[in-house]
């Protein structure tokens, strides 16, 4: 029949193709999976990191994210330094350093997984370097 043949469907026959393949695809850092991952990363980078001041995102540089058998989101943020300490509450509003030497940016690249269905979630690769 004809209208199998039709632009529409190729296109979605495409993409469906592309993400059966596991295309990494670039993800807007506002949808919720992407924030539920990033928050997850940067919590697990406050628990790993021995700096006694809590760290939160200053910008997401770039998402993206891939359709596995979950979903892997690779994400580049800069993350700095703020004035609380971990031990205190509402760090999400917490004001970054603005002294030299307290201050401290990084780089960060995470990708985190997770499968929805499961809710779970972990961060499988984790590497900073200083901004």
């Amino acid at each position: 029949g004809e209208p199998l043949r039709s632009p529409l469907f190729l296109l979605a026959a495409l993409a469906l193709a592309v993400m059966l393949l596991g295309g990494i695809m670039d993800a807007d850092e506002n949808e919720e999976g992407v924030q539920r991952a990033l928050d997850f990363a940067i919590s697990e980078y406050n628990k790993a990191s021995n700096d006694k001041f809590h760290s939160r995102v200053v910008q997401v540089v770039r998402a993206r994210k891939q359709i596995v058998s979950g979903v892997n989101y690779f994400l580049d943020v800069e993350i700095g330094r703020t004035t609380c300490t971990k031990s205190q509450p509402n760090l999400a509003n917490c004001p970054f350093h603005d002294q030299p030497q307290l201050k401290k940016k990084a780089l960060c690249s995470f990708q985190i997984y997770t499968v929805p269905w499961l809710g779970t979630t972990s961060l499988t690769k984790s590497s900073c370097q200083d901004a």
